[in-house]
């Protein structure tokens, strides 16, 4: 079954072309490199790995409970809707909203993907594009992981989302070499980092656990990426330049705390989209949501140098402008040792699983004897 039998909503066109604007730049400096840069490219080879085999996949997924999202977290919960539904329609639409959210990590992981090489392509500098093309590869395992998540154990997909989609756009078709790095590794990768954090933080279910802690991993040094060459980058612009960019920050920050509402699973429940657009707005879960989804973004945004006036007053107006003193390294360092945690706590069991079945024979043979 292909993926178009899958989608709950139609997705159009199979292809979506985004007309690309910018230079290819290449350099024959083969020698100099920035130490951080290269360390990190280092440390992304060091961290590969397979979406195959570090994955258990024998795991069993309920479709209809896989992120074990409590009632209170659904947007219908408490409205006039929610009593009418019965145990199997909120089954349903756990499926629905867990489907539609991980099929926007999936859309969102191919933009990285696409992202990641052209940065590749036309950063100036030979160490970034170095690191950009292990990126790529990240990007390649994260779309591959998650679209089988998607297709083996939900069967169902949403197409991307309007906001997801204008965002990818606008980073794409912009032709300064930074702007990928700055609506992809800052603005779609910090906020993927925190949705991804917050459920992994919060899931019992061991398969979307595995998936998502060992994604973040990967995710923590593409934001350290970004960090590291934006920052060298932005301190060499004009102010002029640098509002430009802040401009392109906050209407980021607009799309991507809209693209969070997930308007498209009510409607597929027989509500109205003004409607369900209004109960979106209204639930107390989601407003928490949004704003911890920005526990990444706003300190990234204030690290490398994109801290203007109308930049502040933005966050402000959005509530999270007090973000922008978070410790984003100890918040990567945190996902990375979550993923070796994970490691050593499966590894063990493992462990444990052949000692007790060596023993197990062992036992038997010595009563057949």
């Amino acid at each position: 079954m292909g993926t178009y039998d899958l989608y709950a909503n139609d997705p159009g066109d199979p292809h979506w072309r985004v007309p690309a604007t910018g230079a290819a730049r290449f350099t024959w400096e083969y020698d100099d490199g920035r130490d951080r840069l290269l360390a990190l490219y280092q440390k992304g080879k060091d961290k590969q790995w397979d979406g195959r085999t570090r994955i258990d996949w024998d795991l069993e997924v309920d479709p209809y409970d896989a992120l074990g999202t409590p009632e209170e977290a659904m947007s219908l919960y408490g409205t006039r809707h929610w009593g009418k539904l019965s145990d199997r329609d909120k089954g349903e639409l756990r499926r629905h909203y867990a489907s539609w959210q991980f099929s926007q990590f999936l859309h969102g992981e191919q933009g990285a993907m696409i992202c990641a090489a052209r940065i590749v392509e036309s950063a100036p500098d030979l160490d970034a594009k170095f690191y950009s093309a292990t990126q790529t590869m990240d990007e390649a395992r994260h779309a591959e992981i998650y679209g089988r998540f998607l297709h083996e154990k939900m069967g169902l997909l949403y197409p991307v989302d309007d906001d997801l989609r204008s965002l990818l756009g606008d980073t794409l078709r912009d032709s300064r070499w930074d702007m990928p790095y700055l609506g992809m590794q800052v603005l779609i990768e910090g906020l993927a980092l925190a949705a991804f954090g917050m459920i992994r933080d919060a899931t019992d279910k061991p398969l979307p656990k595995q998936i998502l802690t060992y994604v973040m991993q990967d995710e923590a040094r593409h934001v350290a990426f970004g960090r590291m060459a934006l920052r060298d980058y932005y301190r060499q612009l004009t102010d002029a330049e640098l509002r430009e960019r802040e401009e392109f920050v906050i209407e980021g920050c607009h799309l991507m705390r809209d693209r969070l509402r997930g308007v498209e699973v009510l409607e597929n429940f027989g509500i109205p989209r003004a409607e369900a657009e209004a109960i979106s707005e209204r639930s107390e879960f989601l407003r928490l949501f949004r704003k911890l989804l920005f526990s990444r973004i706003v300190p990234c945004v204030k690290d490398i140098g994109l801290w203007g006036e109308r930049l502040r007053r933005a966050y402000a107006d959005m509530g999270v402008f007090e973000l922008g003193d978070s410790d984003l390294d100890r918040l990567m360092t945190q996902d990375e040792e979550a993923a070796d945690r994970l490691d050593a706590e499966r590894f063990a069991a493992e462990e444990r699983e052949r000692v007790a079945e060596v023993e197990a024979t062992i036992e038997s043979g010595a009563t057949e004897d």
